[in-house]
């Protein structure tokens, strides 16, 4: 990506510091932030088999069938083949730790310590740290476009209004973000009540407080979190069992030759050292009764993940979910890797920087005899997960305009929002430019969906 590498001192005031970014404008036009770049010889389906080689075998036709389903799903499965899109393409010149895979789908409620209901990015697989701020920007909008395009009678306009406000929500709220202090930005917190706030459809409502309600009942509520086995109720809680949801959740049998497996109670042990003292007090109340494999997501399909049941003597469960951790596909986008040191930590690093409100439960850990690199979390909230998608499907405009906001602040945490704001202005250009980028990849997007299944036409009746 286009850059111009350097960076406002914080000890300057917030004026001069916005005008530093007002002035990178003349070496970086924001109208050029529309730019596509097309290398020569551009193949998305070889960036795609070049990562395969790093997910598990037998997985691997499993993500080509979620990416098979439309565009979108494409475009949610294929953020190396957008990094590598990025890479020559003109950037603002100010870095933020991204996250990488800043798609409407990677946005939702979860829970804080304290049991408030937070709408946040949620994933941050591909996070990094000192990433051009439009990466993620241009991915969400592109992400907008796409889903608008969906619909069963796909709207051009509509999709370019769409990745507009979307644009121009981040903008909005970067400007807003400007005026505060670093104290105010870190503190900020969008509560799920706010996604009642974006709609006036009274049954839309109605629905987000029931399922917040829901969501809300407390970490023992197996509506929540995934469920016991049937037999478990009549034995100990030591001798529970995760309940098997084939294709995505079951366990391994003996009768598995080829698979890989996880040494849980060494992993897990190696993730008690990187909590802090309290939380790892937390966890060692808690004895791990059973592991079980997860195949998650659309992008993450094929990388290692597993969900760990810890219960007490007292019948008290506690999910945890590891998940292998590669490193970024933005490594392609900044030419280098901007984290040296452990994969898993990259991530926990990331979301604890991004989000106003982390996970108590976010450690990393390794897996001696494979060399494998994990993160670890909590299991996300069952009801709380379905309000996001509930949202987007019916007030997507809306929608976008809260995760353009919701990216501004976590961006916010960690540049330099005066800066930011000084570049991106106040008047259209950013959001225009940002909108026809959005466009072009879209139509890329489509064209990329359209090749896959033309290589793989055993996928058009998956």
């Amino acid at each position: 990506m286009t850059t111009i590498p350097s960076s406002p001192s914080a000890a300057t005031t917030r004026e001069m510091r916005h005008d530093f970014g007002k002035g990178l404008r003349a070496a970086m036009p924001r109208e050029r932030l529309a730019e596509l770049p097309h290398t020569a010889g551009r193949d998305p389906l070889a960036v795609l088999a070049g990562t395969d080689r790093s997910r598990l075998p037998d997985l691997v036709p499993e993500r080509y069938r979620r990416m098979s389903a439309s565009p979108l799903s494409f475009f949610r499965g294929a953020a190396a083949v957008m990094a590598e899109d990025l890479r020559g393409a003109p950037g603002g010149g100010l870095a933020v730790q991204a996250c990488g895979d800043c798609h409407i789908g990677n946005f939702g409620v979860g829970q804080s310590p304290e049991g408030q209901p937070l709408f946040e990015i949620n994933d941050f697989d591909e996070t990094l740290p000192d990433v051009d701020f439009t990466v993620d920007v241009k991915r969400l909008c592109a992400s907008v476009a796409l889903a608008v395009l969906e619909g069963a009678e796909p709207d051009m306009e509509e999709a370019r209004h769409a990745a507009h406000s979307a644009a121009h929500a981040y903008r909005g709220r970067m400007s807003e973000l400007a005026l505060m202090s670093p104290l105010e930005v870190w503190n900020l917190r969008t509560d799920a009540t706010d996604l009642v706030a974006h709609t006036d459809d009274p049954s839309l409502r109605k629905s987000v407080e029931t399922f917040v309600a829901k969501g809300m009942e407390g970490p023992e509520n197996s509506g929540n979190f995934q469920r016991l086995s049937a037999d478990s109720k009549d034995k100990p809680p030591a001798q529970w069992r995760i309940a098997d949801k084939p294709p995505n959740i079951f366990h391994w049998s003996e009768g598995d030759q080829g698979r890989e497996t996880l040494r849980a109670t060494e992993a897990f042990a190696g993730y008690l050292t990187t909590l802090p003292p309290e939380r790892r007090r937390l966890v060692e109340r808690y004895g791990l009764s059973d592991v079980a494999f997860k195949v998650v997501g659309v992008g993450s399909v094929g990388t290692f993940c597993a969900l760990g049941l810890f219960t007490t003597p007292d019948g008290a469960s506690l999910f945890l979910q590891i998940k292998e951790a590669l490193p970024s596909v933005l490594t392609r986008v900044t030419g280098r890797d901007n984290f040296a040191g452990h994969q898993g930590e990259r991530v926990v690093q990331g979301q604890r920087l991004m989000q106003s409100a982390s996970d108590v439960f976010l450690g990393w850990t390794t897996e001696a005899a494979t060399g494998r690199q994990f993160y670890v979390r909590h299991l996300k909230n069952k009801r709380l997960g379905e309000i996001a998608p509930l949202i987007q499907d019916h007030a997507l405009g809306e929608y976008a305009k809260l995760c353009g906001a919701t990216l501004a602040r976590s961006h916010a945490r960690s540049g330099d929002a005066a800066a930011l704001a000084g570049y991106m202005g106040d008047s259209g250009v950013f959001d225009d430019a940002l909108a026809e980028f959005a466009m072009s990849y879209a139509a890329r997007t489509r064209a990329d969906h359209a090749a896959l299944l033309a290589r793989h036409p055993e996928l058009k009746s998956a």
